[in-house]
């Protein structure tokens, strides 16, 4: 059927609605048009917010959202922590291993677990350090160990702690208590000051003991006394084959009188 014009009259004014169908048309027509054209401009505007980020944005961004426990296989031991606990130290191996850092080159076992070629035996003291901030060594577990690992996980803090305690620990060592040696000397009164004469060479007077009489010279008796000396042992143990000095000879002489 062909659509014919019809005229009206409105009010004395003729009016032609030949057109409006086709008005309708067109406007339905801007419409779809300007949803189309406000959609692409959203989608664009996303990708452009996309591609301001930079790649550790986004890595971090995408890391929200993972699982906040990680496991580590440290030279064949599972170890498994959180990734509160390895952003501890943001400048350290294991922050950046935690984000996911492009520039590390971080394998996986088959188990997802991230593989670090290192001891676990020294890495146990390491990784408590992170999570509780104190450092707790086994009596039989060297400084000097856990040492080399903090410095390879680039751990300023434990770094710092570890050499003052290994610091401190030589200065003990080196403060080794003094060794002495001693000795009992049986003499009479009268040898009393000749043996003192001799003490020499290091023997020090510290004790003088009187036993008695036992000898009789003559209508006088002789008094007797032990005297005990010390000397001081430095870098060698007692009974070393030395040979004595001759003013230690005579106080060796006198002493096995006992």
């Amino acid at each position: 059927m062909r659509w014919q014009p019809a005229l009206h009259e409105v009010s004395g004014c003729s009016l032609d609605i030949s057109c409006q169908p086709h008005t309708a048309e067109a406007r339905a027509e801007e419409t779809r048009r300007g949803m189309a054209e406000n959609s692409s401009e959203t989608s664009s505007a996303v990708h452009r917010r996309c591609l301001a980020h930079s790649p550790a944005e986004r890595n971090i961004s995408a890391g929200v959202g993972a699982s906040k426990w990680i496991r580590l296989n440290v030279g064949g031991t599972y170890f498994l922590t959180t990734r509160q606990t390895l952003c501890r130290d943001p400048k350290s191996f294991l922050y950046r291993l935690s984000q996911a850092d492009p520039e590390l080159d971080s394998d996986k076992d088959e188990t997802g677990a991230y593989l670090i070629d290192r001891d676990p035996t020294y890495f146990g003291p390491v990784l408590n350090y992170l999570r509780h901030g104190k450092l707790v060594l086994n009596k039989d577990l060297a400084e000097e160990g856990v040492l080399e690992e903090a410095e390879f996980y680039n751990i300023t803090s434990l770094i710092k702690l570890l050499k003052d305690k290994i610091r401190e620990r030589d200065c003990k060592t080196s403060q080794v208590p003094v060794k002495h040696v001693y000795r009992v000397l049986q003499c009479q009164e009268e040898e009393l000051t000749q043996m003192v004469s001799t003490m020499s060479d290091g023997w020090k007077f510290e004790q003088l003991v009187s036993i008695g009489s036992s000898y009789n010279y003559g209508n006088e008796d002789q008094a007797e006394f032990l005297c005990v000396v010390s000397k001081e042992l430095h870098n060698q143990s007692y009974g070393t084959n030395s040979e004595p000095s001759e003013k230690a000879k005579i106080l060796q002489e006198r002493g096995s009188r006992m």
